[in-house]
């Protein structure tokens, strides 16, 4: 990016220099001597003119080139950088969206054991004949939340199924509600 910017300020200040050397050349000509039309002396001072013209003609035309396709490319670069932006933002929102799903799979994990010690503690209430209605109430709350747990990962991971699929569906069209 810096050798483009290096670039286009050396071909800008060379067009400038080209562009003050043609009106150098056109501010000054000199007052003509009497010269005879046809004369050699005549013919070779306005062929050498016009050629060092026409020379800085072409090399200002080349410049004008050159600095339309270091445009052209500078350009480009830019809408590159866009596109890795636009990438990254959506990395970052895939991210957190994995992030959130973890979350909701450790909090199910947890439930889950704490299920299992519930469920051993009335086995074991059971094998010495005893009922202990806080047991079972202990282990309803926590299946209860174990489903919910199940819930909201289950929730998570079609969020990042949606956010995966949304790309691919195109644009989005907005439903109007009646509130």
């Amino acid at each position: 990016m810096d050798n483009i910017a290096e670039l286009e300020r050396r071909i800008t200040a060379a067009l400038m220099r080209i562009g003050n050397g043609v009106e150098a050349l056109s501010a000054v000509q000199p007052e003509p001597e009497p010269v005879l039309a046809g004369s050699p002396v005549a013919t070779l001072a306005d062929g050498v003119a016009e050629a060092e013209i026409a020379r800085l003609n072409e090399a200002l035309d080349e410049e004008r080139m050159l600095v339309a396709q270091l445009n052209e490319r500078l350009r480009a670069l830019r809408d590159q950088g866009t596109g890795k932006q636009a990438l990254e933002a959506e990395v970052d929102r895939l991210s957190k969206l994995l992030d959130v799903q973890g979350l909701e799979m450790q909090r199910l994990k947890k439930t889950v054991v704490s299920l299992r010690e519930q469920v051993r503690l009335m086995t074991e209430a059971q094998a010495e004949g005893r009922v202990e209605p806080h047991l079972i109430n202990k282990a309803m709350l926590t299946e209860l939340e174990a489903l919910r747990a199940l819930r909201a990962a289950e929730a998570a991971e079609l969020d990042e199924l949606i956010a995966a699929l949304d790309p691919l569906a195109g644009p989005k069209e907005e439903v109007a509600q009646d509130a």
